[in-house]
């Protein structure tokens, strides 16, 4: 069987455009907070990075893995969080 990897390039907003990632720091703790997020649900997470209103993530789908789903995982797991904090 031949190997196949799929990227993703997945681009998630804040709500209307608002800055809240404003500052270095919070981007890095939220970024980082998502790739370890990934980590624990067996997301491959390539890299992750943004800017005030918006994040941007390069995800590797696994075969049983569907766009939607490790989207949802992602993002609403991440906004859960940001809300947390």
């Amino acid at each position: 069987m031949s190997w196949v990897r799929v990227y993703i390039h997945m681009v998630f907003s804040t709500e209307n455009g608002i800055p809240y990632l404003n500052s270095h720091e919070l981007r890095k703790t939220v970024f980082q907070h998502i790739k370890m997020n990934a980590v624990e649900k067996g997301i491959w997470l390539d890299c992750v990075n943004g800017w005030q209103d918006h994040a941007h993530c390069l995800i590797s789908l696994g075969k049983e893995q569907t766009i939607s789903k490790v989207a949802q995982l992602i993002k609403g797991e991440s906004s859960y969080w940001i809300n947390q904090q």
